[in-house]
């Protein structure tokens, strides 16, 4: 299986695959700004060797490298922030303040993740986790405003999808680095329409007023242009954060009305994949119903998790 090839987006920004399960599910990017270099989201640690070679292929030093920004702490986002770190001799680390701890010291992450996949899988899908030293860490509050190059890049707080979530408005390109937070959108559902999104609500930090409240401050700059994690830039960013909203609305009422169900979670997932199907239907999607499924099946049952926790924890 190999990754998609690194692509040009314009503005200085490059698109790397991760190759999270599969090509075009994953991504980081890295931006090249007058001789300054920052990655955003550093993919696994099996992602680390892609990001340095292709430094070393577009004759980058790594020592240009002034920023790793990781939009959480989910290890599909910040599991290879360790070793990227060590590679580059002068770069600063700027993560979530609630999620900086977890970097300096993974030792938490890992062992939530071992309880559910088990040590084997955890070093399959993720690769040796390594801990950042802290003085090589920053902060990344609200409003912080990084230098790069003739620009800036400024930090938003953005929950939603997790607490420790945070986003990069990037005044060059008017468009925000999302993370999770403006959900998923793969290639391979693009329409006639455009592109499709779905809400990502992985275990445990599902909040839908506080995902609210994130998509009006994203609507509040009037972006051009949103870089997703999960998977490359989309526009038509007042359609897609509408889909959304709608879409997180959606999942709010199915949770809901199981919440007592028997077999709620085998339940919620087939609800999950039935409301995918329609609305993907909706806006036009050819694709064959055992197509959608196998490329949302992934992503689905951790909804479903997520979904299930937030009820479990008082969602209403």
């Amino acid at each position: 299986m190999q990754p998609l090839p690194p692509r040009d987006l314009g503005h200085g920004i490059c698109l790397i695959d991760t190759l999270q399960e599969r090509p075009g599910m994953a991504g980081c990017y890295l931006l090249e700004r007058e001789g300054e270099l920052a990655f955003i989201e550093t993919g696994t640690a099996h992602s680390t060797p892609r990001l340095l070679d292709l430094l070393a292929a577009r004759g980058l030093a790594r020592e240009q490298v002034r920023y790793v920004i990781p939009t959480h702490v989910h290890l599909d986002h910040a599991g290879g922030a360790g070793s990227l770190m060590a590679a580059l001799p002068r770069a600063t680390l700027v993560v979530h303040p609630r999620g900086q701890r977890h970097l300096v010291d993974p030792s938490r992450l890992l062992a939530g993740a071992r309880a559910v996949y088990g040590e084997a899988a955890l070093l399959r899908m993720y690769g040796a986790v390594q801990p950042v030293p802290a003085e090589r860490t920053l902060a990344g509050e609200d409003g912080l405003r990084l230098p790069l190059g003739r620009g800036t890049l400024e930090i938003i707080d953005s929950p939603g999808h997790a607490h420790h979530h945070l986003s990069v408005w990037d005044e060059r390109a008017e468009g925000f680095f999302t993370g999770d937070t403006f959900g998923l959108s793969y290639r391979e559902f693009d329409g006639p329409g455009g592109p499709w999104i779905l809400p990502t609500t992985t275990p445990v930090q599902f909040d839908p007023q506080a995902w609210s409240r994130t998509l009006e401050r994203y609507r509040a700059r009037r972006p051009q242009r949103m870089f997703l994690t999960h998977f490359g830039e989309v526009g038509a960013v007042a359609r897609l954060a509408d889909q959304l909203e709608a879409g997180l609305a959606r999942y709010v009422a199915l949770a809901q009305a199981l919440r007592p169900a028997p077999e709620r979670h085998l339940r919620l997932r087939d609800a999950l994949l039935d409301d995918a199907r329609a609305d993907l239907r909706s806006q036009g999607c050819t694709l064959a119903e055992a197509e959608m499924a196998s490329l949302l099946m992934h992503d689905l049952e951790l909804n479903a998790q997520g979904l299930g926790h937030w009820l479990d924890h008082g969602g209403h």
